[in-house]
């Protein structure tokens, strides 16, 4: 039997026009018009997708994303909240726009977070500890078949990847994409990374 373990990036908190913030755990913003649209497209496109449990990190954005996926199934588990799915934490960066935040840390260091998830200096993010939350909820999830949703931000759905040993130069989830990560017995595999649903 195989598990199959879905992890969706919520939807767009800004729209057109609107001036584009680093926005991180301390700032809990709702989905954009755009957002909700991004999220409806999903909920279409996992319709017919059985979801046996679903969890999402407790910020406006990744709950609204997952309750709009789970109002297009039949008979949805109950949404869980999990803490660790909260966004990281940017420090000084957190709600700045990203001219400021590369005028900051640099186009290097911003780099090297967006290809190695390597955490610029002030934001606040513990990869190990990330990384472990991600391999306890694989481990306590790859013994139950199925489809299993999870909805987070990018920051913390890109270790995902780290705790699975996987280092690619995409770790990024665009808004609105997911990945797939599938189990059979111990053995783990990456699916898909970076789908999106068209709206």
């Amino acid at each position: 039997m195989k598990t199959c373990i879905f992890v969706v990036r919520h939807g767009n908190t800004f729209d057109k026009g609107d001036i584009v913030t680093r926005v991180g755990g301390r700032t809990d913003l709702p989905l954009s018009t755009s957002g909700r649209g991004q999220a409806e497209a999903l909920a279409r496109h996992f319709a017919a997708t059985v979801f046996v449990t679903a969890r999402s990190g407790p910020l406006k954005r990744t709950r609204e994303t997952a309750v709009a996926i789970l109002a297009a199934q039949p008979e949805p588990p109950e949404l869980l909240t999990d803490l660790f799915l909260r966004e990281i934490d940017y420090g000084p960066d957190e709600n700045q726009p990203e001219e400021e935040v590369v005028a900051r840390i640099g186009k290097a260091a911003l780099k090297a977070w967006e290809r190695d998830a390597i955490v610029p200096a002030g934001w606040r993010a513990d990869p190990a500890a990330i990384i472990g939350n991600w391999q306890e909820l694989f481990h306590e999830l790859r013994d139950q078949p199925g489809n299993h949703l999870v909805v987070t931000s990018n920051g913390i759905a890109r270790f995902a990847l780290q705790a699975l040993g996987e280092f690619r130069p995409d770790l990024k989830l665009a808004t609105a994409a997911w990945g797939v990560i599938l189990f059979e017995g111990e053995t783990a595999s990456v699916a898909e990374w970076n789908v999106r649903a068209t709206v």
